[in-house]
Order: structure tokens, then sequence, then C-alpha cells
């Protein structure tokens, strides 16, 4: 599905620069003196307006304006940026981009944070940073023919040009053609402007931002710069290039450079595809692999050496192909992380802690599908952290710590798993606290043995909460419980570790998409099942005497330590006899290892997972299915589950016994 709507395009590149705006607001909060980052908030308010007045969004666009105004005052330096500045820009920022989502709800705030950015600016000393000193620049424009039909007004530059400083504009009519061949709807003006000002020329630039491929320009300096690097030698500048570094050399017939052509841009070129399209695409690479793997099957059967090198050249390209439409719908991690930033800002406002936020490997990747997941998971993570985790200021200084605490968000790739932590230098789980609440609501019977993290398994119960307080943060026992379905319904799993007055951190391995994963395929009496290959350790054999001496309860020793195993052909009742030689597939479920006990492993398999359909969805041992290369269907396990539902099934024989 190709975006055509306006007002979506619109959307799309809207939300893109309000999380330019929010990043910008807060690395403000940090570097309040930053001019650079001052001229990025400046530019994003500035192109917000002039976007959403030329896609018919008149109500953002009068709001960014004031915006923009107020901050503009901070760009000359009259204001300085302080926390109630920051604050209130955000909170105009939120309402920006309900206007862009078209809340018709949302106008009747505009004017209370118009007013509330208003009391921050008059609240605001003036900027204690030296004013700049005034520069002269000589500009020269003018527009493409057909630049008028296509919405361009050449008054509303020069306008914004005069607001800039002193300003004299000479008209150069020297390309108006005779009376009679003058086509009325044509632009033939160019423009010389003579101006003087405080402003920087990336404030010049801006006011051409929106000009792209309709206007020819050139800003050249009067008189040599030499405080700031610029070159007053070669300044000609196209609009095409404002957001680049990339400086045009000045022609040397003197006109105005024409602007840089995209196509013939090669370097670090982009193109924004749906979503829905990368979907569908993978769709079929999926089909492809599942009839290449067809294909080879067929070929085993054939002597025809033709036959087996076309098999060979489609498996190569068809795995060539997978690869690469794996690594299109990988993408950073770090457009998740940079969300949190802003709800850390919201939560040290609401508790009135001091909160230092940290994230490291931004730059693992994952699909993007998984990342879309993954957002309200991490929430309540890091609100957890905030609220339950780090101690006020006070309880901090008396337990010999800082006031500020930390939390911290980390990605690394393990294999073909992501491991994302959520780590807090807080008060840790007061395990007591813990189990008294769990015995209170039913959880455990009083005075059960517990381990400390079947202790901490509790707080994932449903209704689970130990705060004393409900907030607006937390103390619902919501929350937890969420996190552990959703990361469980991304085949993942997740362990959490704390130690009391030092902090706790919660780790969720994630595997790297749900699309196409490498497989271990066994068989099990008939049937025959797909084991995710990032979850399998080792496979060994299991004796026949081994077989005989366990029941139920059985022990697998692997260098010097017990790994449980469960056999599958009586979990899944297969009413078969047992291989002679039968295998245990040793997996990981977080810190455990369990064994699981199959007739024969058939060997790996690249595996296309299909959803199940919705008769057996509720089926939590399987995770999905795939297509053999025989046609056959073969279930895909889901390892966390499958441990559980051994376990239960034990929990009962041993009950029975």
């Amino acid at each position: 599905m190709t975006i055509t709507d306006p007002a979506q395009v619109f959307r799309v590149e809207a939300q893109e620069l309000l999380d330019q705006l929010e990043q910008g607001l807060l690395d403000l909060e940090r570097c309040p003196t930053n001019a650079d980052i001052i001229a990025q908030v400046f530019r994003a308010l500035h192109t917000l307006k002039g976007s959403g007045a030329m896609f018919g969004f008149d109500a953002l666009a009068a709001f960014a304006h004031h915006c923009e105004s107020a901050f503009d005052r901070v760009r000359k330096g009259e204001v300085q940026v302080t926390p109630q500045l920051v604050a209130a820009v955000l909170s105009a920022q939120d309402h920006i981009r309900a206007l862009a989502q078209g809340d018709d709800h949302a106008t009747s705030d505009g004017e209370a944070l118009i007013a509330a950015i208003d009391k921050a600016m008059n609240c605001a000393g003036p900027s204690t940073s030296a004013s700049a000193a005034e520069r002269t620049w000589q500009i020269r424009f003018s527009l493409v023919r057909d630049a008028l039909v296509n919405g361009t007004r050449p008054l509303a530059l020069l306008d914004e040009l005069r607001a800039l400083g002193t300003c004299t504009v000479a008209p150069l009519m020297a390309d108006i053609p005779s009376l009679e061949d003058l086509i009325p709807t044509d632009s033939y003006l160019a423009w010389n402007v003579t101006l003087t000002t405080q402003h920087p020329k990336s404030a010049i630039e801006d006011v051409f931002i929106f000009v792209g491929e309709d206007a020819n320009l050139s800003i050249e300096a009067a008189e040599p710069v030499l405080d700031d690097g610029v070159d007053a030698v070669d300044t000609t500048t196209s609009a095409d290039t404002l957001l680049s570094d990339a400086t045009l050399p000045t022609p040397a017939n003197d006109k105005p450079a024409p602007l840089a052509d995209h196509r013939s841009t090669t370097t670090g070129e982009t193109v924004r595809v749906p979503a829905e399209r990368l979907d569908e695409l993978m769709n079929r690479v999926g089909e492809l692999v599942i009839a290449q793997s067809r294909l080879k099957q067929v070929c085993a059967s054939h002597s025809d050496v033709n036959l087996h090198s076309v098999s060979e050249e489609i498996e190569r390209l068809a795995a060539e192909l997978r690869d690469t439409m794996m690594s299109v719908r990988m993408v950073p991690i770090s457009q998740l992380f940079g969300r949190f930033r802003r709800l850390i800002h919201d939560l040290a406002r609401d508790t009135g802690k001091t909160i230092e936020f940290q994230t490291f490997g931004e730059t693992t990747e994952l699909d993007k599908t998984v990342i879309e997941r993954l957002a309200d998971p991490l929430i309540h993570l890091i609100r957890n952290a905030a609220d339950h985790g780090l101690e006020g200021p006070e309880e901090r200084r008396k337990a010999g710590k800082p006031d500020s605490g930390h939390v911290s968000l980390s990605a690394r790739q393990a294999g073909a798993e992501v491991i994302i932590s959520v780590s807090d230098d807080g008060r840790g789980v007061d395990y007591a606290r813990v189990r008294a609440k769990a015995e209170q609501n039913g959880l455990i019977e009083k005075g059960a043995t517990l381990s400390d993290n079947d202790v901490l398994q509790l707080l994932f119960h449903a209704g689970f909460s130990t705060a004393q307080t409900v907030t607006n943060i937390s103390g619902r026992g919501v929350g937890m419980d969420v996190v552990k379905r959703t990361i469980e319904g991304l085949r993942g799993t997740i362990d959490i570790k704390s130690t009391q007055g030092a902090g706790s951190e919660v780790a969720l391995r994630i595997p790297l998409t749900l699309a196409i994963i490498d497989g271990l395929l066994v068989r099990v009496g008939q049937g025959r099942y797909v084991i995710p290959l990032s979850s399998v350790e080792e496979c060994v054999e299991l004796t026949t005497e081994l077989d005989q001496r366990s029941r139920g309860h059985c022990f697998l020793t692997l260098r010097e330590q017990l790994v449980p195993f469960i056999r599958l052909r009586n979990l899944f009742a297969t009413n078969t006899t047992p291989d002679r030689y039968q295998k245990v597939v040793v997996v990981s479920t977080g810190s455990e290892r369990v064994g699981l006990v199959v007739d024969q492993i058939l060997g790996d398999h690249q595996t296309v997972i299909k959803p199940l359909s919705r008769f057996h969805a509720e089926i939590e041992t399987f995770s999905g299915a795939t297509i053999l290369g025989d046609g056959g269907v073969a279930l895909i396990l889901d390892v966390p589950h499958l441990v559980a539902a051994g376990q239960q099934q034990e929990d009962r024989l041993r009950a029975a016994g």
C-alpha cells in the first residue's frame, strides 16, 4: 500500500520532526547554552509550522508559530533556557503531536499551553551568553518558472528575511519577457538582498528550508568572517543541501548555483516504504524458502547432475535473498530507546526523585515487529524501577548513596537472541515482603520452601503488587504479568536478579526475528517438531539403562551437573514404542537447562514460521507451524511453555504416586 494521502505524508514526516524536537529539548536540560541544540529545536518548530501550513493543518501551524516565536528569543540570546521552559515546550510538543493526528479536542488546550510558555519565558532571565556580533550577508535567489503554481510565495520569504535584521531588497527584472510573451502564472523575478543581522547563516538558510528545488539560492558574507569558521570565499548554498553539510561551488559566471538533483545522489539515499509492503515481501521470501526446501527434497531422490546444480544455485540465491530481507527488516534499537528519555523526565517530575538515565548498545538491531511489541513491556519495567526501585534523595543519603538514582537500559546480541536489560541502583526487592504478600493473596502456602528465584517469579503473577499506596505510576498490580505474557508471546524469556539494598536487574532474552528461524528438526513418535536452534545447547544419547532406571522425575548427569529431562513422547501422549536409541536435546530457558527426549534428530531446518489457526491459538506448547520439504507440517515448540507443561505433568505424577 503506497501512502498517497497528503495528510498521511505530513503525519509521517511530523512524527520524525516531533521526535527530533523532543530529543533536542531533553538535551537542552543538560546543556542549556548549547547553540547547536537551540538551533535544532528552533529548526524543528520552524519546519513543523511551514509543513503544517503547506498540508492544511492550520491549527497546528498557528500553534507551532507561537512556539517558534517564543523560542526565537532563546536563539537570539534574549532569554536563557530553564527547566520550566523545557517542560512547557515539551507539553507544547505533545499538543502538536495530538494536532498532527487530527485530535479535535486538542485545540482547546492551545491557549493554556501558550500562556505557560510565555510565563516560563518571562520568569527566565536574559541569556548569559554573549550576543553575537552583527554581520552583513548578500543573498540572491530566484524561483523556477512554475514555483508560484506550486504554492511558493516570494513575498513571504522576503518578510522572513526582514524579520532577521536590517534588510534591503532589490528586484532583478532582466528576465521579464515582453508583454505578449509573458505568462501570468510564471515567476521571472530574482532578488538581491542585503541583510545585516546577529543571526548565523543557518538562520538565513532556515528561511528557504521549504523551497527545495523551486529556487536557486546563494548566500555570501559581505566581508570575511574568521571567528566562526564560515568560509567567506565559498558560501553559495542551495536550499536542497540545508540538511547536509555539502556546499556547492560558486559558478564562474556568478549566477546562482542550481539546486542539487536528488536523482544524482548515490550516498546515504533512503526510500520510505510502507511497513505492509515489507511484511508482504517477507511472506513471499518465506514461501520461496519453503519451495526451495521441497525442491531439495525432490533432488534427493534423483541422480540428475543438472537438477542438483540448479537446486544448489536456487538454494544459494534463496539464502542470500532471505538474509537481505532479514537485514531490511532489522532496525537499530535506538529507535526504541530514544522514547524513554521523555518517560524518565516525566517520572522524575512525578516522583520528586533525581534520576540519571543511561543507555548502552543503541546500535543493536532487532526485527521491526519485535521492537514495536517491546515498547509497552519496557515502559512497565522502567516505571517499576523508578517508582519501586529507586529511593528518594533522603533515603539514599541515609543508605550512603548519592542523591541521584541511576536507571540503565542496555542491549546486546548473543547468538540469535538480543538481551535487553533494565537495571537500577535502588533498594532492591524485599524478599520477606514479597513472601508475605504472596501468602496473603493465597499464591503460596505459609512456610513454603522457596528459593530466591522462586520468590522473584511471584512478581509476575497477575494482580501482584507490594506497593502500599496506589499512584498514577504503579500500585494496582498491573504490569509485570503483562510484561511476562508479551515476552513469552515473542518466544522470549525473562531473568530477574535483585540484591536488597543494591538494586535490581530484569533481563529480557528476545529472538532476533519472528519470521524465519534456524531450527532443529526432530521426530517424536510419528510426528515431527522444530526446536528453535537458539535454545539448543547440545544433544546427547539417552542410554537404555538410564531410560529404564528413570520414571517420572528424570535427571541426566552432564559434566558433573544434574540436568532434568522431559519425555516428549509421554507429554504428547503419542502411544508409540520409543526408539531403541533415543536422544536428549538440552535446551536453555533463561538460567535453567532442561533436556527434551526425542526419538530421532533429523537435522537442521530453515523454519518459516506460520501462525496457528484461532482454534489452536490457546495451545501454549507450540508457537507456530512450518511446512517441510515433503509438504508435511511440523509444529514449532515453544520451549518455555513446553518446559512449564512438563514440570506440571511431573508434579501431577508425583502427587499421584
